[in-house]
């Protein structure tokens, strides 16, 4: 059997939590593979509203395995904590869950030196959120990094305690005010460590490829949004990994000619959190109505999301980069009811008109071209039949689907799982 991807086409929140939870049913193993804790994925059903940060969304279906894959960090404590918020529903997930060796660990120090190096940057700051990702990240390419296999080693504590010297001398250059008490971090690092311990490690390459080879079902799950990768996304208010499909490759371990369909993920407006360019950003009473009825703050920091119209210019080239051959189209119950809808169809660049993104995208540069839509009144969230759209609704995705060449095969009407209609 191929591996199917599921990844976000915009700048992260898209709703790919909940899509990889309706999708599961279909899917023996659900593996993660790149991002850490900073991402949230977002799962609401039966009136109870789950975030999870690092552990795939997968993990509330009976049948399904989870894999966490090389690609990610993983924080000890913030993972456990995870691992603590599904013991009250009663999940097996030490026969549930595994995770790769080779994914590499967030130390407490990883943190401070995020936290250092984010308040070193002054108004330049890329808005981090500060959970350690992108100090790992660097661990990793700088290949001082410490991962889950070098636990099973009987060296590895001496191996932690000289790269949390190394960083701590790191912090100390930055000459910036971060107080801590490593001490007490790392008592609660260690007793996080014990309880990852006692799940599986595994070579999750071998793994994955017996798992093809056996006619397992598969699906890749990405964190964060493709116009947040280290090289295609708006650098450098970018994340520390690849959130594209290739990332999906060097992640698991899997090899290009094993993918097969590519989902791609959008909100029927733009969000994104932190700092960066966002061409069709709102700044009035509209931007805010957005981010109000579609509850618009981060499922892991609680910071609110800048909002604004649908971007298709951003969308075609992240559809085109990650190969995408299904869409799913969330939020659309959100935009009900607004006085009409405005689509960026093409930029205007150093006085050039483009339909293509260009290298830089601050607002010096691009200036949005829109066009205009009616917008739909009736509330969406009770529908549960396409027959049951109204006439702008279904005008509004036959343009999109016109535009990107690519079938719009989900809209998402609700947050929760039985909120999704299949066209």
């Amino acid at each position: 059997m191929a591996v199917d991807l599921l990844l976000g086409l915009q700048w992260g929140d898209e709703g790919k939590g909940k899509i990889v939870d309706v999708l599961t049913k279909n899917y023996d193993i659900i593996a993660r593979f790149q991002g850490g804790p900073n991402a949230g994925h977002t799962l609401e059903f039966d009136g109870i509203k789950h975030v999870l940060r690092t552990i795939p969304s997968g993990i509330f279906h009976e049948k399904s395995i989870n894999v966490i894959g090389n690609g990610v960090v993983i924080d000890p404590v913030v993972f456990v904590k995870e691992l603590e918020g599904l013991e009250q529903f009663k999940i097996d997930y030490k026969a549930k869950l595994i995770i790769s060796r080779k994914a590499h660990l967030i130390l407490p120090t990883h943190r401070l030196l995020d936290a250092a190096s984010e308040a070193s940057k002054g108004k330049a700051k890329i808005g981090s959120t500060l959970k350690g990702i992108g100090p790992t990240y660097m661990d990793k390419t700088g290949r001082n990094g410490i991962r889950v296999g070098d636990l099973e080693l009987p060296n590895w504590k001496e191996k932690y305690r000289s790269l949390a010297n190394k960083h701590e001398a790191m912090i100390a250059f930055y000459n910036v005010d971060v107080q801590y008490d490593l001490e007490e971090m790392e008592v609660e690092f260690f007793e996080a460590v014990k309880t990852l311990k006692e799940l599986t490690f595994i070579d999750s390459e071998e793994y994955l490829n017996q798992a093809i080879k056996a006619g397992k079902t598969i699906l890749a799950e990405g964190a964060q949004g493709s116009l947040l990768d280290i090289d295609f996304g708006t650098y450098p208010f970018v994340t520390s990994s690849n959130t594209t499909a290739a990332g999906a490759c060097t992640g698991l371990g899997i090899a290009p000619n094993k993918v097969k369909d590519v989902f791609g993920i959008f909100k029927a407006y733009t969000t994104r959190v932190g700092s960066g360019p966002f061409p069709t950003e709102l700044f009035d009473e509209v931007g805010l109505e957005m981010a109000n009825v579609g509850r618009e703050f981060g499922a892991v920091t609680g910071r609110p999301r800048r909002c604004g119209w649908l971007d298709l210019v951003a969308l075609k080239y992240t559809c085109e980069v990650n190969g995408v051959t299904q869409l799913m189209m969330m939020k659309g119950d959100v935009l009900s009811g607004f006085d009409s809808l405005e689509v960026c169809t093409a930029y205007k660049y150093k006085g050039e008109t483009i339909k293509h993104l260009p290298y830089n995208i601050e607002p010096e540069n691009v200036t949005p071209i829109y066009t205009s839509f009616k917008c739909w009144k009736e509330d969406l969230t009770k529908m549960t039949d396409p027959s049951q759209f109204p006439k702008e609704l279904n005008e509004y995705i036959a343009f999109l689907e016109k535009e990107l060449e690519i079938p719009i095969k989900v809209v998402s009407v609700g947050p929760d799982r039985k909120q999704t209609i299949h066209r």
